[in-house]
């Protein structure tokens, strides 16, 4: 393939599944000898102002005629049809999840963005999703035929099996502080379990949502667990390195996830865990090494938690689960191919 442009919005070296998928791909097709040229759009998506819809308009068509472009979906689906049909090239949409699957929003911003992204998608040559249960909810809830979607799971790196804390448990959450990790419901949970013997680093960015962030701040203090639970906020690689081998068990509340690229890594560390039935993880984390609750309930989360640390047995039969079921997860290289596949296709 002779190469493509890569559009994503705002800066790319955010700390965020999205964006680390992005950059890895850009990395990896670089190395198969496929250029890819990166095209930085304006950070106001999912909810552009009309000059940055402009600005945006303008650094895409300044683009080589005839060059294919890929668009994060984050900016897809909030770009006007009418402005993607007039651009005059072959477009791809990646999409990590819809973005009306965003919590958060109120009514009406969740049916505009739903009827911004169906008509945006249907000027797509082709739609990437980034798990098979994404895939299925593009092609039933935003009518994206079959002939034009394809799949391209996160590759995931092998990784030493995470040592542990062991004393007092260590538990680990990754994820930005955003409404839709639903951090708070993991706190009221972990409240429930004041009598057993745990800590929790809650690793993400804290300067995502500064609402949510104080919200979740004064969740913890209100249950006098602030010695207990730790937002360490966004960490480099090494240092994110480092939380994941000190964990015992990987837990998150979140009400939805396209993936869940935090949950293969602790798959890949061999880490038992704690989720909800929310989005594509019940696809991402196999049952044989992970609890699941009820998405946005905190007695059910707090249950399943329970239920991995008073039984130590269970605790270690799933951690040799996830061991086990890292072994057959993709890679990166891999998930650059498909992605280079799909583009290959639309300008053929």
């Amino acid at each position: 393939m002779t190469g493509f442009a890569f559009a994503i919005p705002g800066d790319i070296e955010l700390a965020t599944g999205g964006y680390a998928y992005d950059r890895r791909v850009i990395a990896e097709c670089r190395r198969a000898g496929c250029p890819v040229t990166p095209l930085a759009l304006p950070d106001g998506f999912p909810f552009p102002t009309p000059d940055e819809l402009a600005r945006s308009v303008q650094r895409l068509g300044a683009l080589a005629p005839g060059l294919p472009v890929l668009i994060d979906g984050l900016a897809f689906g909030a770009l006007p049809a009418p402005l993607l049909r007039g651009l005059r090239r072959p477009l791809a949409a990646l999409v990590h999840h819809p973005l009306a699957c965003e919590a958060g929003l109120d009514g009406r911003q969740k049916a505009a963005l739903r009827a911004s992204e169906r008509a945006a998608l249907a000027e797509a040559a082709a739609v990437i999703a980034t798990s098979p249960s994404t895939a299925r909810l593009l092609a039933q809830d935003y009518g994206v035929p079959a002939g034009r979607l394809s799949v391209a799971v996160p590759g995931t790196d092998p990784a030493p099996r995470a040592r542990g804390t062991g004393q007092p448990l260590r538990l680990l959450c990754v994820g930005a502080v955003i409404p839709r990790k639903a951090h708070g419901v993991l706190v009221d949970a972990l409240a429930a379990l004041v009598a057993r013997d745990w800590t929790c680093h809650i690793v993400g960015a804290t300067d995502r949502d500064a609402g949510e962030t104080a919200r979740v701040r004064q969740r913890i203090a209100a249950h006098g667990l602030e010695r207990r639970i730790r937002l360490t906020g966004a960490l480099a690689p090494e240092a994110l390195a480092d939380e994941f081998d000190a964990a015992d068990l990987f837990v998150t509340a979140s009400l939805f996830e396209g993936f869940g690229m935090g949950l293969a890594e602790a798959l890949a560390r061999g880490l038992p865990i704690v989720a909800t039935r929310a989005g594509a993880i019940p696809e991402t984390v196999p049952p044989a090494a992970a609890l699941l609750a009820a998405p946005d309930d905190a007695g059910s989360l707090a249950e399943a938690i329970r239920l991995i640390l008073d039984h130590p047995d269970r605790r270690r039969l799933k951690a040799e689960a996830a061991w086990r079921h890292a072994q057959t997860l993709p890679d990166w290289a891999g998930t650059a191919a498909l992605i280079r596949g799909a583009l290959e296709e639309i300008v053929q």
